[in-house]
């Protein structure tokens, strides 16, 4: 028996085959046959299960159907026979179950209403239609109805009712005024689901006497209008804003219940001012995409095709400036039922088994019944060969008796389903549908499909033969598909000859011949050229074809993709086109296209037009590309390729690249094979099995890569063994009980064939256990469930085909699926290494109770309180972790003389094991920290207050502090060190016998018993002695005295008067008494002027012979010598030291002494003197 393959879904061209596919369960829809088969009733058409008519015209109700013989028909209404015979205006169509009711002359549709049924019975059995509900329309006039006028002030909410008369089918709304003008709406004014008109707040122009409410009934083509509604708007002065409030619908809540697969409709109208927005969200989910719309300005939400995943609570929020309201409509979807698995007709032979199956769904969950022949099955004839078992009915052993037609109806509160299904026993040798010496005719390498249509029951087998004493068909050369159809995937010359089908069952067999015909593929083996031409010139394209001899080709050609110009200028030869007398609007892109009866093949060229004769030059351009590729010495693995190289454009080649197209999956796609140098021109290629290669040639020089040859013809290697297996084995475990393999699927052709599949084999290690396996397809993952936890497994993957396995994989360790480490670490010791670091110790558990990866160890440790301050705090856990199977750890950055816990815990890659016990421990004393702080006060003369906090952190018991301070005197030197002890207990210290207005300088530490923390340090002054202070008053009152000021300034201005004298003098020339007096006295003591600088000497006057010295300043030190003025302010000071303060004011000293001591406890001795600022000042 052959082997039947599924047909490749990629393959454009079988969708025609594809079509005509037929099972064992349907007849074929052949004529003749029909003709000849006895066949069960079945429905062809029907009218709709809720037939809503219009009274004015004829009522038809429709119902059609099929088999052999033709069926007869009958009716049922409200349940009963309808003697159609006892009405005269009741006729059926000719060979017709189909009724017609003549209402137009007089009847009245209301006559009809009822529920009818169609029954279509031959001698195999009965179908029936559904039950049809006849109803005719209505369109009820309004009730009539006295409309008071509405008054509204400005800003209220308004509603207009519009209350339709009910009609059958329900009317559609809309407002109009007497214009028959749609009144507009908007975000204020809309039109709400149940046609009233609703204002969120009015405004003066909504004043009019016209709001009219018109109902379409569209069945009956008519239109009713309800009377006039009049509306009053008057104005109140301030407006008053309010916040939204729901108009409908009302309440906070409320409930929806809609069916599957209809519209979803909910509704949100508020009124308030300003005018609300509405928005729309569902509780705990979004709103479906592409499902929802939002109308009537998003007060209304539409959901269409709703299913069971839209019931929820979805919430309308209106808003304003003002605030919001909401309203929460909880939606429910029902469904009516629904096909799963509708029942299908069924042919079998006699003595065959067979099942009917009817499934559906729906919500309420639908009952399942089944009728035969349109009768309860219950109370049916017994047929021995039929058992019912809820939706299924299972046949075995029928008989030719055994043919009937099953009704499944499926039904719960919001509906029904009723489907027909015949059971057809049939005795029926094969036959074959195919035209006998039916002739297909392909080009070669493409897919050939012979078609055999064939019918029979029992099914029979098909076998397919070549040639009159060929064998019989098989392998992978050969596809075969359930409809009969044989597919030669890659047709060769070869191919061609007679095949025969034969159809076989046990009641006989028949065979049919076809004829397939393989052509070669038109090629074009001289392509138009690239031209540039000159205006007015002639040119000519080249375009010579080979094609199979069998077939007349015809030769188009094309400019710019359209028909050639009707000029008499184009001349088309039997291989080339010729242009004469060239112009500018003959430039662009010829294409020569060669078309066959199978087969279309096109190449095409730039003509450009220039205006003149371009000077001759050399053109350097990429290769013109490879012809004439050829396959010889074809193998499994291996073939070679030939080719002729194309013009090199004045370039050498130098080099050629090969590259391939698999024709079975990618087609059209390129890949990269090989390249060979340029003086080359064959090549030995490596094939992979189960490829249908297409090969290309790319020349290559140094301007560039040619364009790709043609392709050569296809070659399909033979499937084989795949050669490797999947990479990437792992095993891992995703739960403490299962095992997952994972591996990396092979790629494009490594499967080597068809039916790729892996073979997935585990065992536990080191236990003597069989290799469990499996085969897998299409996946790259398998669970293996139940495993103990965490146990070594040897895992192997290996990669099969329709022709065998790979070879032999390798195995690889993989582990179960990990759980929590089962005990906890033992014998933890702490050992204090310092007050801050200590090391831990602990017994490491036996792996086989980790029950995972070992990844390391983790310490959970915590401070407990501080032993000096004996107060518990917040615990903060600390965690350290510790890789690998370490069994000690230093836990750094503890607080000394504190009490801490810690626990040890094993880690796994599944998480932490249970903590050990916690493991107390102290650690030893420290140096404190700093005194938190020092405070010095009440400076006297000889004392100072210190004042000081305990450290923060005193890390043990504190048993003393120590206090050390020193002068520091005007130049910033230090003095002797003076150290204090202190008891642990004292907070202040009075500091006496200190010299007065000096500074010192403090240094101050806690101490435990393991040494001294870190100091503190500050700086203080005593005050200065109150009898200085008061001289150094007087001194600087005298310095501030007006009169004291007034005569400084007037010695200021006279010597300001002298210099400019001076000046004056000077510049007017010739001598004055003083120069006379030098020129006749040369004195010695007398100096000239300085011809360098230009300056003046210095003169005396006649009765004091002291000469006053040049550049006389006051020295660097500051200091004024007595010999220096006779009018120095030493004389004024009476021997008593002054000083200016830190602002400026005086703090010099001066005594008459010609020695000046300087001040203690004061960093400058002296300052600029009045004498000194008026000499600066001058």
């Amino acid at each position: 028996m052959m082997t039947k393959k599924t047909i490749s879904a990629s393959r454009a061209s079988l969708i025609l085959f594809l079509c005509q596919m037929i099972t064992a369960l349907e007849v074929p829809l052949d004529p003749i046959l029909l003709k000849e088969l006895s066949q069960p009733p079945t429905i062809t058409q029907q009218s709709p299960k809720d037939y809503i008519v219009d009274p004015r015209e004829n009522i038809v109700i429709q119902c059609e159907a099929k088999g052999k013989p033709p069926p007869s028909f009958s009716w049922t209404r409200n349940g009963t026979h309808f003697d159609i015979d006892k009405d005269a205006r009741v006729t059926v169509k000719p060979n017709s179950g189909t009724l017609v009711i003549n209402i137009m002359n007089g009847g009245k549709a209301e006559a009809y209403e009822g529920v009818y049924q169609c029954t279509a019975r031959n001698e195999r059995g009965a179908a029936i239609s559904n039950n049809i509900v006849i109803r005719p329309s209505r369109s009820p006039l309004w009730t009539k109805e006295k409309v008071e006028p509405k008054h509204v002030r400005e800003g209220d909410p308004l509603v207009l009712h519009c209350s339709p008369p009910v009609g059958l089918p329900p009317p559609i709304i809309f407002w109009m005024d007497n214009s028959f003008q749609r009144l507009p709406q908007n975000e204020r004014v809309s039109q709400g689901l149940n046609g009233d008109l609703y204002f969120s707040n009015v405004k003066p122009e909504d004043t009019r006497e016209d709001y009219i409410c018109y109902a379409r009934f569209n069945h009956t083509q008519t239109i009713q209008q309800k009377q006039p509604i009049s509306v009053k708007v008057f104005s109140t002065k301030p407006l008053t804003e309010r916040r939204p409030t729901l108009l409908t619908p009302v309440g906070s809540t409320s409930n929806k219940v809609e069916l599957r697969g209809n519209v979803l409709l909910l509704e949100c109208i508020a009124e308030g001012l300003p005018t609300p927005l509405i928005r729309w969200i569902k509780e705990g989910g979004e709103l479906p995409i592409n499902r929802t719309f939002f109308e009537n300005f998003k007060k209304t939400l539409k959901i269409v095709e709703v299913s069971e995943a839209d019931s929820g609570k979805y919430k309308c929020v209106a808003r304003n400036p003002l605030g919001s309201t909401h309203h929460t409509i909880t939606v429910t979807v029902k469904a009516a039922p629904y096909w799963i698995t509708a029942p299908r007709n069924l042919v079998l032979s006699p003595g065959e088994d067979g099942t009917l199956i009817c499934r559906a769904n729906g919500n309420p969950k639908p009952n399942i019944s089944w009728l035969t022949n349109g009768v309860p099955i219950a109370i049916a004839p017994e047929d021995p060969s039929r058992k019912v078992d809820g939706d299924t009915i299972i046949f075995s052993d029928v008989q030719e008796r055994s043919s009937a037609v099953y009704q499944c109806n499926a039904s719960n509160e919001y509906g029904y389903l009723l489907a027909n299904a015949f059971v057809n026993v049939l005795a029926e040798p094969p036959r074959i549908l195919t035209p006998a010496n039916k002739l297909y005719q392909i080009i070669a390498n493409n897919p050939a499909l012979l078609d055999c249509a064939f019918f029979g029951s029992p099914v029979p087998e098909i076998e397919w033969f070549k040639g009159v004493k060929g064998s019989i068909l098989h392998g992978d050369l050969y596809v075969f598909h359930d409809n009969g159809t044989l597919e030669i995937p890659v047709a060769q010359k070869d191919s061609s000859g007679t095949y025969t089908c034969v159809a076989r069952n046990k009641l006989g067999k028949v065979q049919n011949e076809v004829h397939l015909e393989v052509k070669d593929p038109t090629m074009i083996i001289k392509q138009p050229e690239y031209k540039i031409i000159q205006k007015g010139g002639q040119v000519s394209f080249e375009c010579t074809i080979k094609h199979d001899r069998t077939l007349l080709p015809t030769i188009t050609w094309l400019k710019d993709n359209g028909e050639l110009p009707d000029d008499e200028r184009f001349i088309i030869h039997k291989d080339s086109l010729a242009i004469m007398n060239v112009t500018d609007k003959d430039d662009g892109t010829y294409t020569c296209v060669a078309n066959t009866t199978l087969d279309s093949v096109s190449a095409s060229a730039v003509l450009t037009v220039v205006a003149a004769t371009p000077t001759p030059a050399i053109i350097y351009d990429r290769p013109d590309p490879p012809f004439d590729l050829e396959l010889t010495d074809q193998l499994e693995r291996s073939i070679q390729l030939s080719w002729i190289p194309g013009y090199d454009n004045n370039s050498p080649i130098t080099n050629f690249v090969i590259e391939y197209e698999d024709g079975m999956r990618e087609p059209g796609v390129w890949h990269y094979q090989t390249e060979v140098r340029g003086t080359q021109t064959t090549v030995q290629l490596k094939l992979s099995p189960y490829v249908n290669y297409s090969f290309r040639v790319i020349a290559v020089n140094e301007i560039g890569r040619s364009q790709p040859s043609e392709a050569s013809e296809q070659y399909l290697t033979k499937a084989a063994k795949p050669d490797e297996n999947p990479s990437g084995v792992q095993g891992i475990g995703s739960e403490p009980d299962n095992l997952v393999i994972i591996w990396e699927p092979l790629k494009g052709f490594q499967s080597n064939g068809r039916g790729l599949q892996y073979k997935v084999s585990w065992r536990q290690k080191d236990v003597g256990d069989e290799w469990t396996s499996v085969i897998v397809a299409n996946v790259s993952k398998y669970i293996v469930s139940g495993t103990p936890t965490f146990v070594p497994y040897e895992i192997k993957v290996q990669a099969l085909n329709d022709i065998g396995y790979a070879p032999e994989p390798a195995e690889v360790i993989g582990h179960s699926g990990e759980d929590l480490p089962m005990v906890a670490p033992g014998n933890v010791q702490v050992h204090i290494v310092n007050s801050t670091l200590a090391k831990v110790h602990w017994d490491p558990v036996p792996l086989k109770t980790v029950r995972g990866h070992l990844q390391g160890y983790r310490i959970y440790y915590w401070k407990v309180q501080s032993l000096s301050k004996r107060r518990r705090r917040h615990v903060e856990k600390k965690i350290l972790t510790f890789s690998g199977n370490k069994t000690h750890g230093m836990l750094p950055g503890l607080e000394p003389y504190s009490s801490y816990k810690l626990n040890v815990r094993v880690v796994n890659g599944k998480g932490e094991g249970p903590a050990s016990p916690d493991k107390l421990f102290k650690t030893p004393e420290g140096v404190p920290s700093s005194p938190s702080f020092l405070k010095i006060s009440n400076p006297t003369l000889d004392s100072l207050t210190l004042e000081w906090g305990p450290p923060t952190h005193p890390n043990g018991i504190l048993i003393a502090y120590t206090l050390k301070f020193q002068p520091i005197n005007s130049t910033h030197e230090l003095g002797p060190l003076v150290e204090i002890r202190i008891p642990a207990n004292e907070t202040s210290l009075i500091l006496s016998n200190l010299n007065y207005s000096t500074r010192y300088k403090f240094y101050f530490y806690a101490q435990t018993s393991v040494g001294s923390g870190s100091q503190i340090t500050e700086e203080a002054v005593t005050i200065m002695d109150e009898g200085k202070l008061a001289m150094a008053s007087r001194q600087v009152d005298i310095a501030t005295q007006g009169w004291f000021i007034g005569l400084m300034c007037a010695v200021a201005l006279l010597i300001l008067i002298l210099l400019i004298v001076c000046f004056i003098r000077r510049n007017k020339g010739g001598k004055y008494p003083v120069k006379e007096k030098e020129d006749a006295h040369a004195d010695p003591e007398i100096q000239p002027m300085k011809e360098d600088d230009g300056t003046f000497g210095e003169y005396s006057d006649a009765e004091d012979h002291k000469p006053l010295k040049k550049g006389s300043r006051t020295p660097s030190d500051r200091t004024v010598k007595k010999e220096d003025s006779d009018d120095s302010l030493v004389d004024y000071g009476e021997g008593v030291n002054g000083q200016f303060n830190e602002d400026g004011s005086f703090i010099g000293q001066y005594s008459g002494k010609k020695e000046k001591e300087p001040a203690e406890g004061n960093e400058s001795s002296e300052a600029p003197s009045p004498v000194n600022a008026m000499n600066s000042f001058v």
